[in-house]
């Protein structure tokens, strides 16, 4: 990297009063953009500090993951000295992110409101539940409670079981969601000089991401769990070669379907038929369209298959393991810095053309703090 670049955050104080996923996602971003992030610690750390020991020296992967380029101060918000030194911290800063739960930092005197009155400029991104307000508001949440209470556990898996998703996908949405509405906060304030107060919650997130879904629930056609299918088109699902293969093949046009009739599965006129012309057909007509398309596959070992699709110009993909993406040849990597020694993981996933980003080290608990400043943390509710 060009050290005579700035990167687009530099020069601006991000404070970090948040645990687990969610809030660090947001703010490792900021982090990685430039900014200086202060990550508020209690005296036994980030919880997620905890939830694993696979990384060097017993290090947990969510920590390590979240908190790069970050400083860790510990202070002890029920004390007066450590909110004094939080109150000063504030004052100057630019954003704070924070996620405990709903009025815990307005109990502490750091409202929203209070802090702007302070510091104008200064952007507040709180993340939560359920929202600030509503019959939940006060309710513990964690990523698969949301996943269960949004529907979203309802429209994954096969159709013996609702599923949770793989990933913490709630934390991580909510916290690429505040990420996005800071930048756009800090936008606005290079424009008219004005902070902002930021609420997002972890249900909102999830019910925008869910409209597909609702939409067709409303619409009078709720959608089913198919596994590794798609509700609203066919065929896209995973098909078994003769050598025991699978493959995943996703058909998004009348015109793809058309090629692939002709290319891969001998059959043109099949691509005409009226029953599988027009994908309202064959999603209508699916175990029939699925039958057909697994006949052809059963025909060919995987080598032939995926000739025959890239030839047809479909749309494919291996079904692969964490084992596989480890060995991808796509796959990139960062190293990272951390006590116990580097760790390499994946990238995150924009690049800079030209301005490749450098990232900092992984903060040991309290590394940043001075003597006389430690104690427990005060309350927290949520990822």
């Amino acid at each position: 990297m060009d050290r005579n670049k700035r990167l687009p955050l530099d020069g601006l104080t991000v404070i970090e009063v948040g645990q687990a996923v969610a809030a660090p996602f947001c703010a490792s971003r900021l982090a990685d953009a430039g900014a200086r992030v202060i990550k508020i610690e209690r005296p036994e750390g980030d919880f997620a500090r905890g939830y694993d020991d696979v990384v060097a020296g017993g290090q947990s992967s969510y920590f390590v993951w979240l908190n790069r380029g970050k400083e860790s101060l510990i202070l002890d918000l029920a004390l007066p000295d450590a909110r004094q030194i939080l109150s000063d911290l504030l004052a100057t800063a630019d954003v704070v992110v924070q996620n405990l739960k709903p009025g815990a930092l307005d109990r502490m005197g750091f409202g929203a409101e209070m802090l702007r009155k302070t510091n104008p400029r200064l952007i507040v991104c709180s993340i939560s539940g359920y929202g600030e307000t509503g019959p939940l508001a006060d309710r513990k949440a964690y990523d698969l409670l949301i996943q269960a209470e949004s529907g979203l556990s309802s429209v994954t898996g096969g159709p013996e079981a609702p599923a949770r998703v793989g990933i913490s996908v709630v934390d991580i949405a909510t916290g690429a969601t505040a990420y996005s509405a800071i930048l756009e906060a800090l936008l606005a304030r290079a424009i008219n000089g004005d902070g902002a107060d930021i609420r997002v919650s972890m249900f909102d997130v999830m019910a925008d991401w869910l409209t597909v879904p609702l939409l067709l629930e409303e619409g009078g056609k709720p959608p089913k769990r198919i596994g590794l299918a798609h509700v609203s088109i066919a065929p896209y699902g995973v098909f078994t070669t003769k050598d025991g293969k699978d493959v995943l093949i996703s058909i998004q046009s009348d015109r793809e379907w058309i090629k692939f009739c002709a290319e891969f599965l001998r059959q043109p006129e099949k691509g005409t038929d009226p029953l599988f012309a027009r994908n309202v057909g064959r999603v209508t007509n699916r175990a029939a369209t699925d039958q057909l398309v697994a006949a052809a596959f059963a025909t060919l070992d995987e080598a032939q298959a995926r000739d025959l699709l890239a030839r047809a110009d479909v749309a494919f993909a291996s079904v692969n393991d964490m084992a596989a993406l480890s060995r991808h040849p796509h796959l990139r990597r960062i190293t990272v810095q951390t006590e116990a020694g580097p760790v390499s993981y994946p990238a995150p996933a924009p690049i800079f053309v030209g301005n490749p980003r450098m990232y900092g080290p992984v903060p040991a608990l309290g590394k940043d703090t001075q003597e006389g400043t430690t104690a427990s943390f005060g309350e927290v509710g949520v990822h």
